[in-house]
């Protein structure tokens, strides 16, 4: 049974900074590429970053690139967004996905593309 359970999530003034984990089980997690995507209220959910199966590839949206970094550590079998100079415009629902179909350097974007999901971590930014 595969499973993705995220945290690191919480409140945070502007301008602060974060670093959410999804530590994964249950599925062999170098063979799959994985995602962040976060969800505001009365929004659709969107990608916020990707990364291939072995790291060397990544994604970001328009709106995070430059403050956020994606990272992977296979050892562990976890997956890491660090948010730097948060706004509160990032206040979200933040999910991590797996992609199990992706090729190996590849990054999906599309949330269709993603067979797993977390329950989300909640990030919070005041001003």
């Amino acid at each position: 049974q595969v499973q993705l359970v995220e945290s690191g999530g919480g409140l945070v003034q502007a301008g602060g900074s974060l670093r959410l984990s999804c530590s994964a089980s249950g599925l062999t997690f170098s063979n799959y590429g994985m995602g962040w995507f976060r969800q505001a209220p009365g929004k659709e959910r969107e990608i916020v970053a990707g990364i291939s199966r072995s790291g060397g590839n990544t994604y970001y949206g328009d709106s995070v690139k430059g403050r956020f970094t994606i990272s992977r550590d296979n050892a562990k079998n976890t997956v890491y967004l660090q948010m730097n100079s948060l706004k509160p415009e990032d206040t979200a629902v933040y999910v991590c996905a797996a992609d199990r179909r992706t090729l190996s350097g590849s990054i999906t974007t599309g949330r269709q593309n993603y067979d797993y999901w977390g329950q989300g971590t909640q990030v919070t930014v005041s001003l």
